[in-house]
């Protein structure tokens, strides 16, 4: 079945306690999008309201890091009580070394790769990681459409991934609903970030639950 990582930003951040339990029952992890303004024009969090939350659930934190230099604020996240950590293949670190301090950390790494960039810059590291996050929009703003053209992407990073028998799995961020999940899912995604769509929706845990059975 597919798993399903509800962004919290798309939430209403002015009851995150309350928002994080409207999802809780059916969601598989909780997506959390940190942005430093640099990387994309947008500010989001920190590590602060990271171990804020963490005691308000149970889910598996999947921290999307869209930070320019990650490999200063990773330990903080860490802490805070990260289970997966992301990195961008496009961030200024180097990716190897980042992904190594974050496993030695006993905590998931993933690289993250945006909508144009080409699957063979992170092919090398595919050995490495434990999730490769594939953006189907251009990261910085919620609510954007599905951008169909990762598709072949998403095909491609599958068959690399089943050929050489190793344990990544393929998540999908951006513009999910009924129609593009299944398309992200037909392709070879196995996590599914969705956020307008669950969180504006007026039953989140059976929209998860449709979206899981796609």
């Amino acid at each position: 079945m597919i798993k399903i990582a509800p962004s919290l930003l798309s939430a209403n951040f002015s009851c995150l306690a309350e928002e994080i339990k409207r999802i809780e029952q059916t969601a598989d992890m909780l997506h959390l999008d940190v942005m430093d303004g640099h990387f994309v024009n947008n500010i989001t969090f920190g590590p602060v309201v990271v171990s804020a939350i963490r005691s308000k659930s149970k889910l598996l934190f999947d921290v999307h890091l869209m930070i320019t230099n990650p490999a200063q604020i990773i330990p903080a996240f860490i802490k805070a009580g990260a289970d997966i950590i992301t990195i961008h293949a496009e961030c200024r670190d180097e990716l190897l070394p980042t992904i190594r301090m974050i496993k030695d950390a006993g905590v998931k790494a993933g690289v993250s790769i945006n909508p144009p960039t080409p699957l063979e810059i992170i092919i090398p590291l595919l050995g490495e990681i434990d999730l490769l996050l594939i953006m189907s929009v251009n990261p910085g703003w919620s609510g954007q459409g599905f951008i169909s053209e990762v598709l072949p992407k998403i095909r491609e990073a599958k068959g690399l991934i089943e050929r050489d028998n190793l344990s990544v799995e393929i998540e999908v961020d951006g513009g999910i609903n009924i129609v593009t999940g299944k398309q992200a899912v037909e392709a070879g995604a196995e996590i599914l970030v969705a956020g307008s769509f669950v969180f504006n929706s007026s039953d989140p845990c059976n929209t998860i639950e449709i979206l899981k059975n796609l």
